[in-house]
């Protein structure tokens, strides 16, 4: 069977594996890597999900890479506009001839005597296996299972007469005009949901068991855009847009975290002179506290113009049982529907659902610390990719990805072919690398195989840009918790005889 050796191995072409493959390419000239990628086309998640009216639920500012600026002037952009982006930032830096398509990653076994990575991959197309060699391996797939949202069942499903859909699995062919909605959920999904088909059905009705914070933003950035008028260059008008947003950004998380209080009278005040009087407030007024779950963000009050004409509904209220023509509640009333989205979360998972395996010893992720929120202790040469649960994912992606290429020449620098984190027993703690501040229901559930992290520096994830910016774009490499070796060269020119390209 046919070995493919590169320096780096990146899995995942989403963009997390887009910003680790750049940082690469501008950092790390000589470097060879591949990336694989078990869909057909960039994007990960804006190629996977296609429901209508899919936006980021972060400004673009911040989602957008540091390296390449976004110059659109849309606060939440589109799914479509965000997939090319990232498309375009990986034909900029010539990433598409290093991945190879349709190829999933079941396996990937790190060997110490020969200090490599073995990586098998199924061909989706033709199901074989080929097997990928590379000293350093990203695992850069983020945190969530592609085959499956999380699903909940519910009573008398079998009998509805409508269509169920859930928003990760989006049937082309699906049409929703003149159709009764339901979408059952309040997240970030479900509030874009509602507006992007209200204006087409007949009615849509969003059914939450408990309201969450929804913050309404203007859809146009109005600074972004006077600035444009005004002719002062994109760049520029980037750099100051993305440093005001993290700014913006971080003081948000931190007042509703210290003053919890005054932000959700501040919060619900917003929402009450959007919705006007004729909402009941009680639909928009959650038990928790601001930032116990991650706030839902809405472009020019687009939810809340649909609930004040009538196009839409918000109920509170659990679900009884499916009926022939809709939803049953425990209060008693029905919901009609002629078709249910069930906006009802992620099913969580690492490394894409592949074993991992440390000289033939698999590897329970759930038990390892993070080290700086990029590498798992006691497993070498290993680079795991997770952006922020409170701000924009991308500001910690690329701050990550930027930290592996330092790495990588920090190694090459000093001759060093392999380095492992290795955390004592008093730096372990029992609370996931995703923290115990947020209860939303993926974070939960993502306690069973996320890492965990650590009690003090360098294992400790403080979700703060400005703390992680020094640790991983300013503080040196060089740190007691890592542990640097060497492999034998002879083994290791021997595998490059089959190298790839460089970067």
């Amino acid at each position: 069977m046919e070995r493919r050796h590169v320096d780096v191995l990146i899995i995942g072409a989403g963009l997390s594996g887009i910003s680790a493959a750049c940082h690469l390419t501008r950092a790390n000239a000589g470097k060879t890597y591949a990336v694989l990628e078990r869909r057909n086309r960039i994007g990960g998640t804006w190629d996977l999900f296609r429901y209508p009216g899919i936006r980021s639920d972060s400004d673009m500012y911040t989602f957008g890479f540091r390296f390449r600026a976004w110059h659109g002037t849309k606060i939440l952009a589109d799914g479509t506009d965000i997939r090319q982006y990232v498309q375009e930032t990986a034909d900029a830096y010539g990433v598409p001839e290093h991945i190879r398509f349709g190829r999933r990653v079941v396996r990937a076994s790190w060997s110490s005597e020969d200090g490599r990575w073995t990586v098998e991959a199924r061909d989706e197309d033709t199901g074989e296996t080929e097997v990928h060699t590379c000293d350093f391996l990203v695992n850069a797939t983020g945190y969530y299972d592609y085959d499956n949202g999380h699903r909940p069942h519910f009573p008398g499903e079998e009998r509805f007469g409508g269509t169920v859909v859930h928003p990760q699995h989006w049937p082309d062919d699906l049409d929703h005009r003149g159709k009764r909605v339901v979408v059952i959920g309040s997240g970030a999904t479900a509030v874009t949901l509602v507006p992007a088909m209200a204006d087409d059905a007949a009615h849509v009705t969003m059914l939450q068991r408990s309201p969450s914070y929804v913050l309404s933003l203007p859809a146009h950035d109005p600074l972004a855009v006077l600035l444009r008028k005004a002719g002062v260059p994109a760049g520029l008008v980037h750099r100051l847009g993305r440093s005001r947003n993290i700014a913006l950004q971080r003081a948000m998380y931190v007042l509703c975290r210290a003053a919890p209080g005054v932000m959700r009278r501040l919060l619900l005040a917003g929402v009450r002179a959007q919705v006007g009087k004729h909402v009941d407030m009680r639909h928009f007024t959650p038990a928790y506290r601001p930032w116990d779950q991650r706030l839902c963000a809405v472009p020019g009050g687009d939810l809340f113009k649909a609930l004040k004409r009538g196009a839409a509904s918000v109920v509170t209220d659990r679900i009884d049982t499916f009926t022939e023509s809709g939803i049953a509640l425990r209060s008693g009333g029905e919901i009609p529907a002629d078709i249910v989205v069930t906006a009802t979360g992620l099913r969580v998972q690492i490394a894409g659902g592949a074993e991992l395996v440390v000289d033939g010893r698999p590897v329970t992720t759930r038990d390892r610390v993070i080290y700086k929120g990029v590498m798992l202790d006691g497993i070498p040469n290993f680079g795991v990719i997770l952006g922020y649960t409170n701000a924009s994912w991308t500001l910690k992606a690329d701050m990550a990805s930027e930290y592996i290429s330092r790495l990588l020449t920090h190694m090459d620098e000093r001759g060093f072919t392999h380095v492992t984190p290795i955390a004592t027993d008093a730096d372990r703690a029992a609370e996931s690398a995703m923290g115990d501040s947020l209860t939303s229901g993926y974070i939960a559930r993502a306690d069973a195989v996320m890492p965990r992290q650590g009690t003090r520096a360098p294992w400790r994830i403080w979700n703060d840009y400005y703390r992680d910016r020094r640790a991983l774009r300013r503080s040196p490499i060089d740190d007691p918790a890592l542990r640097f070796g060497r492999t034998d060269p002879a083994a290791r020119r021997e595998e490059r005889q089959d190298s790839a390209p460089a970067a």
